[in-house]
């Protein structure tokens, strides 16, 4: 028995240790994307910058509550991360996050003291991959109307739930009592279902943000990809 309790011990102060750094991994990269630096000196100027950013938010927050609880801790709903991060760069889309991760972790996880990890791992991380992955595209791939809508906005929100869940899965993982073969059976085996109706909606936004609103996009031009 006491055996059995010096282990139970260990293994919740491994948790709370994991936990606290990750809460303080996540402290520094929001630190890091409200720094002072030319996206926040614009936002803090620009009024009709400021007013898009408040109303992305609440629009990424209703996408969010299309969210299907499937067991304590494992929850499914659209991102619009792609969408976000073409409008604001990677920077500004991270603060952007920080009102639904808020929202959602209040009364979806019903854990406000998550707010850190879950923004971190579930939404930073996969935030800052696909900013990777689009600035591969913009590098490499030829600067054209196509390529920026199939590739920066479809691919790259597919790729946004893979690194979404995986993330997710992989804390999950670690830190709860839910083992690897459930995660994959139950969680992981979604992403196929959830990548397409996700690209396709972050597609179809980029388009017509491309058509109609080109000037709210982050670093698009007509001169450069026609």
């Amino acid at each position: 028995m006491s055996d059995f309790l010096l282990q139970r011990i260990s293994e919740i102060n491994w948790q709370l240790s994991l936990t606290q750094a990750l809460a303080i991994a996540a402290l520094l990269v929001w630190l890091w994307a409200i720094w002072p630096g030319e996206d926040i000196q614009r936002l803090g100027k620009d009024k009709p910058l400021q007013t898009r950013l408040l109303l992305s938010a609440f629009a990424v927050n209703t996408l969010w509550l299309i969210n299907a609880s499937i067991t304590p801790g494992i929850h499914v709903h659209f991102l619009g991360l792609v969408t976000l991060m073409l409008m604001f760069g990677w920077r500004l889309a991270t603060v952007t996050a920080l009102l639904p991760v808020l929202f959602f972790t209040t009364f979806m996880f019903k854990s406000p003291f998550d707010v850190g990890l879950y923004g971190l791992i579930a939404i930073a991380l996969p935030l800052f991959l696909c900013f990777v992955v689009y600035s591969q595209v913009f590098k490499y791939l030829p600067h054209h109307l196509f390529v920026y809508i199939f590739c920066g906005g479809f691919i790259n929100a597919f790729l946004s739930i893979i690194f979404h869940m995986s993330a997710w899965s992989i804390w999950l993982w670690l830190s709860t009592d839910y083992n690897w073969n459930y995660l994959l059976d139950n969680y992981l085996l979604l992403i196929p279902l959830l990548g397409f109706p996700e690209a396709l909606l972050n597609g179809m936004a980029v388009t017509l943000l491309v058509v109609y609103r080109p000037d709210w996009l982050y670093d698009y031009s007509d001169k450069r990809y026609f």
